[in-house]
């Protein structure tokens, strides 16, 4: 879908919600099917209107349009999966304009529908989400019923035709609409448009048609995920009823957090601890990476938060080639108590360097062991 959604609606891009509420009625009105005898060219047109109003209408939807125009974000599958499909064309115009006209255009229903997509969340340690890793979830799920194939009617039975739409799965009803009165056509309510009636259930599924059931999947979770990265298996999720598609399985992932590392990005983030004198002198030391050890020169006159970068040891780009870096924040641990030979030398070192220094008196103690020396 090419066409600029705003242009479709004859709205600004600046336009409100209710200007782009009104300009849709006006031309949903003039549009619709009913309006125009079933013409095809009118009905591809409020097809166009109704996805470029869903799509506005909604905030987020609009912001993510405004961004990345009709084609959608990168890997979320175009406009006509993100920005809305068909499907949803009844729903919208019967919230406008009343359930008798919004039904009018949904037409007879075959039975079959698509299953529910399905969630599961995904536990994986740091390293996990580094560098990958082939996972397994376990799902409840509806599934197809082995028993009576998915029919729903007890095995050695089939299913009645329905009495009141005689097999169609839809009425016709007479409506009196914002154009008048109109032969409008809508879902049989007995059979809830299946067309037929099972009389006879099948035992295992009560006649649903499926039956929940444990499914295992094998995972192969990409390098360089993140907490909250969700994972997109189609076909996945509840298997369909009366022959409809099977929904999609979303897998949300949890990334536990690590006591040596943390993240930033692609970016990996590490502490390295060292003393006042390795601080002052400089002092060439092992780092832990994600991959194991690496040597990590800190120079002379080291202060306390400086950052060294080690390049390349961070997380793989999910999308493309490369990887972050290590940084490793340096933190320089001035010790609380020091022995006596110790204050002694820092003390010289303070005169030394003309540095004035806190003197501390001698305890009871000390004084008293002084006194018989």
């Amino acid at each position: 879908m090419d066409s600029d959604f705003y242009e479709l609606l004859g709205v600004s891009r600046t336009a409100t919600d209710e200007e782009i509420k009104k300009a849709y009625r006006k031309l949903a009105r003039e549009l619709h099917p009913d309006a125009n005898g079933g013409d095809k060219v009118s009905e591809e047109k409020f097809k166009l209107i109704t996805t470029a109003y869903e799509t506005l209408r909604d905030p987020e939807k609009r912001r993510a349009y405004d961004t990345y125009g009709p084609g959608g974000p990168q890997g979320m599958g175009g406009a006509g999966d993100f920005f809305g499909s068909n499907a949803g064309f009844g729903d919208i115009f019967e919230s406008m304009f009343g359930a008798a006209f919004g039904n009018s255009y949904r037409g007879p229903r075959t039975g079959a529908m698509r299953g529910e997509d399905m969630e599961v969340s995904l536990s994986l340690a740091f390293e996990e989400a580094v560098f990958g890793a082939q996972k397994e979830v376990t799902i409840r799920v509806p599934m197809t019923c082995s028993t009576c194939g998915g029919g729903g009617s007890k095995p050695g039975t089939t299913p009645t035709v329905c009495p009141i739409c005689q097999g169609s799965g839809s009425v016709k009803k007479v409506a009196q609409t914002i154009l008048g009165r109109m032969m409008t056509t809508a879902v049989c309510d007995r059979c809830r448009g299946a067309g037929q009636l099972i009389s006879t259930p099948c035992p295992d599924c009560r006649g649903d048609g499926r039956r929940t059931v444990d499914r295992t999947y094998t995972v192969e979770v990409p390098s360089g995920v993140d907490d909250g990265t969700t994972l997109h298996l189609t076909g996945k999720g509840a298997a369909g009823s009366k022959g409809g598609l099977p929904g999609d399985l979303f897998i949300q992932l949890r990334v536990a957090s690590d006591v040596r590392f943390s993240r930033e990005h692609n970016d990996i983030l590490s502490d390295c601890h060292i003393s006042y004198v390795q601080a002052a002198l400089g002092v060439e030391l092992e780092v832990e990476t994600i991959e194991g050890s690496e040597t990590l020169t800190v120079p002379g006159g080291t202060q306390s938060g400086r950052r060294f970068i080690l390049r390349g040891k961070g997380v793989p780009h999910l999308r493309s080639r490369g990887r972050g870096d290590q940084i490793v924040t340096v933190i320089v641990d001035i010790p609380t108590e020091l022995a006596p030979e110790e204050e002694q030398h820092l003390r010289e070192l303070a005169e030394l360097r003309g540095e004035e220094v806190a003197h501390h008196e001698a305890g009871l103690f000390s004084k008293i062991k002084s006194a018989f020396r």
